[in-house]
């Protein structure tokens, strides 16, 4: 008798137990994710900003979450064809010092090597920047991934290239807080440095898409890899023309009207220059 009372007990166990552990309630932005980009597989974990639902789609279906930034790799080019992360707290915690490059734990076809550089004549450039990261040493040292670098002329990197990214983190503190999206724009028969083949972006581009009790201002830059002394607002142009060129929605989650008006703008009105 015992044994008969047993059976029917262990079933609805077994049953409470995978209706408890067995569903993810945090599927918001995964659903989202998946929905836009034909239900694509992704990678990682979603933890802290990267829980927002702004992230843009993926042409790879590759999607890596870190702690405090995402990106979508792109195996073919061996480099993030984006990365996107909520700029919010720019406030220094202290001096880190700068750790080795090292492969992405998260990317499930490897990127690519940091040796692919050495020689190259290129540096080793950010598109998420350790400067953005740098209120802890654990966010700092996550920018040190492979995955979010891309070959970049020295003089783009340390010039026109480094006054968008204190622009960037300007506005961010202006407008308390801004969603960033980076890239290289990726195409057929770009330049590339060694063994692994690693692409050369011809243009790199940076969206920044502000949001405040339900106001959005949102602006797009797109700078050719090279030295430019022009004033940053010389390069700002309509998102529409950068998802063009890549084959990206950039913020699919906005309302359609919104994310239309927005993304056919080149202006710069509501911006601080």
């Amino acid at each position: 008798m015992k044994n008969k009372l047993l059976f029917p007990f262990l079933l609805i166990l077994l049953l409470l137990a995978g209706y408890f552990f067995g569903f993810d309630i945090s599927t918001t932005n995964k659903d989202i994710i998946s929905k836009k980009n034909g239900d694509v597989p992704t990678y990682g974990e979603q933890n802290n900003s990267n829980k927002t639902n702004y992230s843009p789609t993926s042409t790879t279906g590759q999607i890596v979450f870190h702690d405090n930034y995402s990106l979508s790799y792109n195996e073919k080019y061996e480099q993030a064809e984006w990365v996107f992360y909520e700029l919010k707290n720019v406030k220094s915690s202290g001096s880190f010092k700068r750790p080795y490059f090292i492969e992405d734990p998260k990317v499930k076809t490897k990127s690519a090597t940091y040796k692919n550089y050495k020689n190259s004549g290129y540096d080793k450039g950010h598109l998420c920047p350790a400067a953005d990261m740098k209120f802890s040493k654990e966010a700092f040292d996550e920018t040190f991934y492979t995955s979010n670098i891309s070959p970049q002329k020295k003089e783009f990197n340390g010039g026109i290239w480094n006054r968008l990214e204190n622009k960037t983190r300007y506005w961010s503190e202006k407008f308390n807080g801004i969603y960033v999206v980076t890239g290289g724009v990726l195409k057929q028969s770009l330049k590339t440095i060694g063994t692994e083949k690693v692409a050369v972006p011809e243009h790199f581009y940076k969206i920044l898409l502000s949001e405040n009790n339900g106001k959005y201002k949102m602006i797009a830059f797109l700078i050719p890899n090279e030295m430019s002394s022009k004033p940053l607002y010389d390069y700002v142009v309509a998102v529409d023309e950068i998802e063009k060129m890549t084959g990206i929605d950039f913020f699919p989650i906005l309302p359609d009207a919104i994310e239309n008006e927005l993304e056919k703008r080149s202006d710069y009105k509501d911006w601080s220059f």
